[in-house]
C-alpha cells in the first residue's frame, strides 16, 4: 500500500471540491482531491447556470473568473409570468445594486479544472473504493484504489464534496445524523437547444397546466423546463411535444417569439428538499449536495455549495494561520443558518409556482393570493429579490 500525505483531503472534483481546493491552494494550504469519475464525465454534467453575487465574488477571489467575466451574462432582473402577464422583478434596484450571473456550472467546472491543473495540485480521477477512517481522531485518513494500486492518504481534515450519493455522508454513523426531507410529486423536464433565448432575462411561468421556466446558457443556447408528473418518462416527450407544451404555458406575446430547434440534451430531474444536521462529524465536513438539496426553482443548489466552501475555507484559514481550532465546531451551525433560509425560499418558490396534484381549491386560492401579495407589493418584490441574489455570507470572527 502506498502512503500519501496532505493537509486537506477533498472527496469529489465537482465545483465545490475544486473551488475549495483552489482557495486553499492559493492560501498555501496543501490539498489532494479524490474523484471516482473521469474528468470528461465531471465536465459533462449539465446543471445550474444562475450564480449569486456571493459565488461570483468567491470565484473572483479564487482567481478563476476571467472567462466568466468575459462570457457570463449579468442579469439585473427576471420575469414572472402570472395570469398571462409579465411582471419584472428588478433585482438591481430592489437590492441596492446586486445582480446574478448567467454562467453554466459546466463552464465553472471547466475553469476550475484548468486552474487546478495549472497549479500542479494533485487530483486522482477514477479513484475507487474511497473510504474515510478515524474521523474522530486527530489524524484521520482515507483508503482508496487507483489504477490497480492500494493507497492510504493521511490528512488533517476531510472535505466531503461528493454529492448526495457520495461516500462522505455515508461514512457518518446513522445515529449521529438528523435528516429533514420533502419529496415533491413532480419533476422538471428540461431541454438544452442551440436556439436564441426567448427573452433576455429568465422567465418563471405559473400556468394551470404546470410550471415552466425559460432560461439560457448563452446568447445562442437556451435551457427550458416544464413541470411534469414525477413518474413521467423522458421517452414520451418528443421535441415537438415539448415546444408545443411550452408555448401553451407562456403568455401569448412571449410564446410567439419562441424559436424552436432540435434538443441537444433532454432529461427529467426529480425535485426534493433535503438537509442533514450536523454537517460535520469529527474531522469530516460535508459541503454542497452531500449535506443539502433544494428544488431548483430558487436557483440555490450550486450557490449553497459555494457558501459552504466559503465558510470552511475561512475557518481553515484561521485554524492554520492563527491556531483557532475552536472555530471548527462552528462550521455546521454557521452553514445551516444560511441553508435553512435558502431551503425556505426554494420551497416557497416551488409552492407558489407549481401545480400540486393533491391541492384543493382553498389551497390553490391561498397560494395565488400569497403570490399576488408579494408581486404587487414593493416590500414583497424586495423580499423575493434579496433572496434571489443571495443572502450575505456570514463572517467568520
Amino acid at each position: 500500500m502506498k502512503t500519501l500525505k496532505t493537509q486537506v483531503a477533498i472527496i469529489g472534483a465537482g465545483p465545490s471540491g475544486l473551488l475549495l481546493g483552489q482557495l486553499l491552494h492559493n492560501a498555501g494550504i496543501e490539498t489532494l482531491i479524490l474523484e471516482r469519475q473521469t474528468p470528461d464525465y465531471v465536465q459533462g454534467r449539465i446543471r445550474a447556470g444562475v450564480l449569486e453575487q456571493g459565488m461570483v465574488d468567491l470565484l473572483r477571489q479564487a482567481g478563476v473568473s476571467a472567462r466568466m467575466d468575459a462570457e457570463g451574462l449579468v442579469h439585473e432582473g427576471f420575469e414572472l409570468a402570472l395570469n398571462g402577464q409579465l411582471t419584472h422583478i428588478d433585482l438591481k434596484a430592489l437590492t441596492g445594486g446586486k445582480t446574478v450571473m448567467i454562467y453554466g456550472q459546466t463552464e465553472v467546472t471547466r475553469d476550475l479544472m484548468a486552474a487546478r491543473q495549472a497549479s500542479g495540485a494533485v487530483t486522482f480521477y477514477e479513484a475507487s473504493n474511497v473510504q474515510p477512517h478515524d474521523l474522530k481522531r486527530a489524524e484521520p485518513w482515507l483508503s482508496f484504489e487507483h489504477e490497480g494500486e492500494q493507497y492510504r492518504l493521511d490528512c488533517d481534515y476531510i472535505a466531503g464534496c461528493d454529492g448526495f450519493h457520495g461516500v462522505a455522508r455515508q461514512s457518518i454513523p446513522v445515529e449521529a445524523l438528523k435528516i429533514f426531507e420533502r419529496v415533491y410529486p413532480f419533476g422538471w423536464l428540461g431541454i438544452l437547444a442551440d436556439t436564441p433565448p426567448i427573452h433576455d432575462e429568465l422567465v418563471y411561468a405559473k400556468h394551470e397546466r404546470g410550471f415552466a421556466l425559460c432560461s439560457m446558457r448563452s446568447p445562442t443556447r437556451s435551457r427550458y423546463y416544464l413541470q411534469v408528473p414525477a413518474d413521467e418518462s423522458v421517452q414520451d416527450w418528443s421535441d415537438e411535444r415539448f415546444w408545443d407544451e411550452l408555448k401553451t404555458r407562456l403568455p401569448t406575446a412571449l410564446s410567439e417569439q419562441l424559436i424552436t430547434g432540435p434538443s441537444i440534451e433532454k432529461s427529467i430531474a426529480p425535485l426534493r428538499s433535503f438537509v442533514v444536521e450536523p454537517m460535520q462529524y469529527g474531522r469530516l465536513f460535508l459541503l454542497g449536495d452531500a449535506a443539502h438539496i433544494v428544488p431548483p426553482t430558487g436557483a440555490k443548489g450550486l450557490n449553497l455549495a459555494a457558501s459552504d466552501v466559503s465558510t470552511l475555507f475561512n475557518i481553515l484559514l484561521k485554524v492554520y494561520r492563527e491556531g483557532r481550532v475552536e472555530l471548527l465546531e462552528k462550521y455546521s451551525q454557521i452553514c445551516l443558518r444560511r441553508i435553512w433560509k435558502a431551503e425556505r425560499f426554494s420551497w416557497w418558490m416551488t409552492s407558489m409556482l407549481h401545480q400540486f396534484p393533491e391541492a384543493d381549491g382553498f389551497s390553490q386560492r391561498i397560494a395565488q393570493s400569497e403570490l399576488e401579495y408579494f408581486v404587487d407589493s414593493e416590500a414583497g418584490r424586495k423580499t423575493i429579490a434579496e433572496n434571489y441574489v443571495g443572502l450575505p455570507y456570514e463572517a467568520i470572527e
